[in-house]
């Protein structure tokens, strides 16, 4: 078993995304906390849009629950849009979502290391908060350059390695999990120091950009909630989210709990 949950293949495959609630709790909890920041599926069509030619082919790879995948649909109105995740139940999700939306898109479940897809087929592809779940993000980014057609754009999205540090600080405060402060970072493989090393091994930079995102937990429940949703501590706590917020309550400072994180974004190209 890796250290690093999100480079796990048997957690990956197994209780991470075998369905969808872990990634919408953990999504709804941030979204709730979030006080500064732009939506990151917004920047990544902007930078698309700047790009891409109208009627274009488009992949969405690592897509999740596909919320920018229908951003890509409603602001690219792509020929052909296609979802890419190896977890069959966030892609009946992003089916679910497209559907309802009337958008059209196509779904395909496919490790991003082996794209089921021929060279040069598509005008532009997007990994956004995916990559690092590989221990070789090169040989994941090889497999979009090789997707992509001569001229192509690749949107690349992740994070800092410090990202949400000081939940580590409140978790180990709370005594949750006395090694919070020294676990690995879930983002160790491909992050914001490495983004344009790593792409650049297959693709050329063209630009990277960094933005501070806020977070501000209200109260300990709140707190609680996003803390059930990531692999990263190892909380021997029973009772679920009432005994955790109980815990929180009673040995941490009053709220609110404010965590950063950065977020970066590479646009590269096939040359």
């Amino acid at each position: 078993m890796s250290a690093n949950p999100f480079l796990d293949p048997a957690l990956v495959r197994g209780r991470l995304y075998r369905g969808d609630g872990r990634l919408a709790d953990r999504t709804h909890a941030l979204h709730r906390a979030k006080i500064s920041g732009s939506d990151v599926a917004d920047t990544i069509a902007d930078l698309l849009a700047a790009r891409v030619p109208t009627a274009a082919d488009v992949l969405d790879i690592g897509c999740g629950r596909g919320t920018t995948t229908l951003r890509l649909a409603d602001r690219l109105r792509p020929k052909r849009l296609a979802a890419v995740d190896a977890s069959a139940a966030l892609l009946h999700t992003t089916r679910g979502r497209l559907a309802d939306a009337g958008a059209l898109g196509s779904v395909v479940q496919a490790d991003f290391h082996h794209l089921p897809l021929p060279d040069s087929a598509a005008d532009a592809a997007v990994a956004a908060f995916c990559l690092y779940h590989s221990p070789t993000p090169d040989k994941a980014i090889a497999e979009i350059a090789r997707c992509l057609r001569p001229g192509g754009t690749a949107v690349l999205v992740t994070k800092s390695l410090d990202s949400y540090a000081e939940l580590d600080h409140l978790v180990h405060a709370a005594g949750l999990d006395p090694h919070a402060t020294s676990r690995p970072s879930l983002y160790e493989s491909f992050h914001s120091d490495n983004l344009r090393t790593v792409t650049a091994s297959h693709l050329t930079v063209l630009d990277v950009q960094h933005e501070e995102h806020v977070f501000r937990f209200a109260d300990a429940t709140h707190l609680a909630r996003y803390l059930t949703t990531t692999p990263k501590y190892r909380i021997a706590l029973t009772g679920g989210i009432a005994a955790l917020t109980a815990t929180l309550q009673q040995r941490l400072a009053p709220p609110p709990y404010t965590t950063r994180s950065t977020v970066s974004y590479a646009v590269a190209a096939r040359p």
